[in-house]
């Protein structure tokens, strides 16, 4: 089973989560494929997505993209999962406060409010991360974050980077048979 994990102000609806759904339908894996709305509360989001790996009833890879790669982290080290991260937010190298604010969702249009609150909830969920559960995806271009945060905080874990692209991760196409294998599927 994979639990794709979006980022912030993103959605089911994000390029990444549907060409992965698209994928494993193509492989006959539809049912093996979840990605859920994230609540835009940290604390709400770890709760959600813990109550469901609890109940998911099979192994479980995470796969998460920006803030997701964040949540997959945390994830990871509650559960003792592996996690594909793709241009993961390091939340213990970024100034989280800079999020405060007002927002809107890129594909619902919802509005939301991230507070001073939700800040420390996503700083509480740093854990130091295991080297041998996680696969990083970076590319240099990264125009949000700085891919050099996630190389230092992952350090010791298998990392992949690439010259070039950008936050969306351009080469997620062509990578899809590669993390679908991670996920032993």
């Amino acid at each position: 089973m994979i639990l794709y994990l979006h980022g912030f102000c993103s959605s089911p609806a994000s390029w990444k989560a549907r060409l992965l759904a698209e994928a494993m339908a193509a492989r006959g894996l539809a049912g093996r494929f979840h990605c859920p709305q994230l609540s835009p509360v940290p604390a709400q989001a770890m709760a959600d997505m813990g109550r469901w790996i609890e109940a998911a009833g099979q192994p479980v890879t995470l796969v998460g993209s920006s803030l997701g790669g964040h949540y997959a982290s945390f994830l990871a080290e509650k559960y003792e999962l592996k996690a594909l991260l793709i241009n993961p937010a390091a939340v213990a190298r970024i100034d989280v406060g800079k999020f405060v604010g007002d927002h809107v969702n890129y594909h619902s249009g919802e509005r939301f409010s991230f507070t001073n609150e939700h800040a420390a909830q996503l700083s509480a969920q740093v854990v130091p991360p295991t080297p041998s559960r996680y696969w990083l995806w970076l590319e240099t271009g990264d125009e949000v974050l700085d891919y050099h945060d996630a190389q230092t905080f992952w350090f010791g874990c298998r990392q992949s980077v690439f010259e070039g692209g950008d936050h969306s991760f351009t080469r997620f196409p062509e990578m899809l048979p590669q993390l679908i294998e991670f996920a032993g599927l």
